[in-house]
Order: structure tokens, then sequence, then C-alpha cells
């Protein structure tokens, strides 16, 4: 996405992350076949198939990578349920069918169910054989993938961002059982990191305060530029989608002079690091997450009681952050199953009390954070937020009042 205007190491994409699946897969697989093999009937095929699998697994990722499935689609289409694992298993049948690849159809449909193994879990439990292959790409029972692994490693080292996280234990001691896959108890605590590791990246490198406002601000652009450039059009065919890329931003700055105006206006400002102006945030009291909703900037706008600005909704900029461990507010460590040591047959689940007290006994974050769209608003802004958070709790949520310099260094 846009973080490397942030975390200037960012500059890796996609492709070097697909490369890292692959390998990866092919390491789980050979560990499985290396220990299992004869018991677990792994052959050839099998191998090929998962990491094929893992090469393939985000080739369906929009413009600007998460931004577009989750931030743009919806604002242009509510309600979208476009992803980027089904645009993958779409994009694969047309490569096979353009260049007339010769491939089975059931070995195709088998890596296209694996890819949308994590975003549609009924696929996966229909299988009859081997359902533990559908584990190790894009793991929906669990979380535990070599997908994860590859990008907490790779984000970590190119945001400077320290990981104490080692995959290899976890592909070294992976035991199948009863078509599952298990992990020695003595890996609790490294799986345990593997989740604190990915939440740790949404806080501090993928939500970032300013990674967001950037983001915010190309979301607007896109939106101003969907009807002339028929964005959206093209996520639904295969055949128009592969043309997507990140010069869809060029495309907006050669438009012709009277069009797209505001569109440009905001590209030029985050050229020119004129960034939406972050005035403050607060996390959702625990005992409100269950109820939450998101946060709009007609709230917000709704909220103002006194100020020197009229606000309007187009002044305002808001960011919902939900932060967690991969399965909401539930622990995913207790869909794990595990055994106590090599050689023995039983498999059972570990409850966090049993190994450590100081394990977080909630698993989600919310936050709410508020942008002034002009700089001269932030003031207005601030004492909407605060407003809000009074009427909707009795008190203000967020760690501090909004600096006082930073309010009127803009006025």
């Amino acid at each position: 996405g846009l973080t490397y205007l942030v975390f200037p190491g960012a500059v890796h994409t996609r492709f070097e992350h697909s490369l890292g699946v692959y390998r990866l897969a092919g390491e789980a697989m050979n560990n499985l076949q290396k220990y299992q093999g004869n018991e677990l009937g792994i052959d050839r095929i099998d191998v090929q198939t998962v990491k094929l699998a893992g090469l393939l697994h985000d080739i369906g990722h929009g413009p600007f990578s998460h931004l577009f499935e989750h931030e743009f689609l919806p604002r242009v289409n509510p309600g979208s349920t476009w992803s980027h694992e089904h645009m993958s298993a779409l994009l694969l049948d047309s490569i096979v069918d353009k260049h007339s690849i010769d491939i089975e159809p059931d070995y195709l449909k088998v890596i296209k169910e694996m890819i949308v193994a994590s975003s549609d879990v009924s696929t996966a439990e229909g299988v009859k054989e081997k359902r533990f292959l559908y584990d190790i790409v894009a793991n929906g029972r669990n979380g535990i993938d070599v997908d994860k692994f590859d990008y907490i490693d790779r984000d970590c080292r190119a945001c400077g961002i320290g990981s104490n996280f080692q995959h290899w234990r976890l592909l070294e001691g992976m035991r199948v059982m009863g078509d599952e896959i298990c992990y020695p108890a003595k890996d609790y605590l490294s799986i345990h990191k593997l989740f604190t590791t990915r939440a740790d990246l949404h806080r501090t490198v993928y939500t970032h305060a300013k990674v967001k406002a950037v983001e915010l601000m190309l979301v607007d652009a896109l939106v101003e530029a969907n009807e002339y450039l028929g964005i959206s059009l093209h996520a639904d065919d295969p055949e128009d989608f592969w043309k997507l890329d990140d010069t869809i931003v060029k495309s907006i700055e050669t438009a012709p002079n009277d069009e797209l105006k505001k569109a440009k206006e905001i590209i030029q400002r985050i050229r020119r690091r004129e960034l939406y102006k972050f005035c403050n945030q607060y996390s959702v009291p625990k005992d409100k997450l269950d109820h939450f909703k998101n946060i709009t900037a007609q709230d917000i706008v709704c909220s103002q009681i006194t100020s020197k600005v009229l606000l309007k909704e187009e002044d305002v900029a808001v960011s919902n952050v939900k932060i967690d461990l991969t399965r909401g507010k539930d622990n995913p460590l207790e869909s794990i199953k595990f055994f106590k040591d090599f050689g023995c047959e039983e498999k059972f689940p570990i409850t966090d009390e049993r190994v450590s007290h100081l394990l977080p006994v909630c698993n989600q974050d919310r936050i709410v954070r508020v942008y002034a769209k002009k700089p001269e608003l932030v003031e207005a802004v601030s004492e909407a937020f605060e407003n809000l958070q009074l009427r909707m709790y009795g008190e203000k949520t967020q760690v501090h009042d909004t600096p006082t310099k930073k309010k009127r260094r803009f006025n």
C-alpha cells in the first residue's frame, strides 16, 4: 500500500512475498513428507498443489493493496463482498484459459480452494481427504499459515520493527493428527508471538496515523475519479482487473484539465505531504466492544456544540481501526490442538491460564481516529470529537486532549 511514505524501507512488493510463501509452503510440505509422508499419503501432486497455492494466493489484490478492497470498494459499492482471494481464483481460471495451460481441472480446483480457504472456511470443511493441506497457505481454521510467516518476517525487517517470532520452530514441529495440523505444547508461546507480532504490525505500521491519513486522501481521490475512469467496473471481470495497478494515480493526473479537478488536487497534496491533519483518537472501552458501530464523519459533525466554524461532513475524515489476533474477540489459540511430544498420539487444546497469567484477557482493540481535511479546522474537529465521546460514554476516553499548540498552529 502506501506504507512506504512513512516507513521508507517498505518498498518490497507482493511479488517477493509470493515467492517467499511459495518457498515456505514447500518447506512445510517437505517436513510433513519427511516425518509422516507414508502415513499421510503425501505425493508429488500434493506438494506441487500447495506450493502453487502459495505462489498464486495474492494475485487478486487490487491497486494499493488492502486499500482497494477494504476502503475504496465499500465507498463506491456499499455492502461489497468483493475479496482478493476470490479474485485470485478468477484470475487463475482466466490465465489457464487464455494461455491454454495443460492442467487437470480437479488439480486446478484444489489450488483455488486452498487460496480461498481463509476467507471461505466452508470450502475447506467440505473436503473429505487430506483436509490438513488446506491449512498450510491460508488457514481459515486457526490462522497459522505460511502466508503470515513470510509477511511478518519480511515487514518487520523492512520497517525496522523488532520481532522474536521464529517461524522455523513451527515448521519443524508441526505434525498431522486426525487430519489436523498440531504443534508441540512447548511451542504455545511461540504461536502466541505469531499473533501478537501481527497485531503489533497492524498497530505500529499498517494503521499508523500518518499511513491512514495518506490512505484516506487517496481513497477520496479514487472515489472522485471513479465515475470518469470506471475504476470499480474493472473489479468484477478478471480480463479487465489485471490492468488495474498503481499507475491509476498517473491516469488521474493526466486526465483532461476540466476533469477530476478535486481528485488531482488531493493527489498533489499527497505529493507535497500536505496530509489530512490527525486530531486525536480513542480506544473503544472494553465493555462497549460488542455493540460498537463504526463512527462516521456525520457522527462527528452532529456532535459539534459551539465553535467559530460550522463543520460539514466533507471537512472530516474518520478511520475506524480494528486490531485483533485474527479471530475478533476470540483467542485463536483456543482453536489449535497440541501434543505432548513426538510419538504421542493424543491431541488436546491448551488454555491461557495453564501457560501464563501474563497473557492478555482481551483479544481485540477498536480505535477511532479523526482527521481534519483542512488545517484550520483542527480545533473545531477536535472539540466535536471530544463531545462525541462525552455523549457516547459519559467521559472522554482519549488519552489526552489535542495539544493546544496543534490546535492553534493552523489558525
